[in-house]
């Protein structure tokens, strides 16, 4: 299999066959990923979520929970089928034990993303 230029993926094969959410949703998680992978540990659901959460506040900020309702992901679980999407596509592998339900409720989005900004 050919390497995967992720600065340059459209997610096209993706979005073919599951357009539920937008490809710079994929992209940012993929971002994600690599900064995760880059420290050379196993990534669990909660530390891509962590990490997810702190991305996209620090590139939104108060548009975060905007932008994300926009692309699609509006819970933990939409991250956790990404993430399914993306193992499918073989962009990313998974572990023995790896699964979209261990994204389940790991936070609440709107007090995740729209919490640091409230009065």
């Amino acid at each position: 299999m050919d390497e995967i230029d992720f600065t340059s993926d459209s997610f096209g094969d993706i979005l073919a066959r599951d357009r539920r959410y937008d490809a710079r949703a994929y992209a940012l998680l993929v971002d994600v990923l690599q900064y995760l992978f880059s420290k050379d540990e196993h990534v669990d659901a909660a530390a891509i979520l962590d990490e997810f959460r702190e991305r996209t506040l620090d590139q939104y900020g108060p548009m975060s929970y905007s932008v994300l309702r926009e692309w699609g992901v509006s819970r933990c679980e939409d991250v956790g089928e990404m993430m399914s999407n993306l193992v499918e596509s073989r962009r990313v592998g998974r572990e023995e034990g790896d699964s979209p339900e261990g994204f389940a409720g790991g936070y609440d989005f709107e007090e995740a993303f729209l919490g640091p900004y409230a009065r």
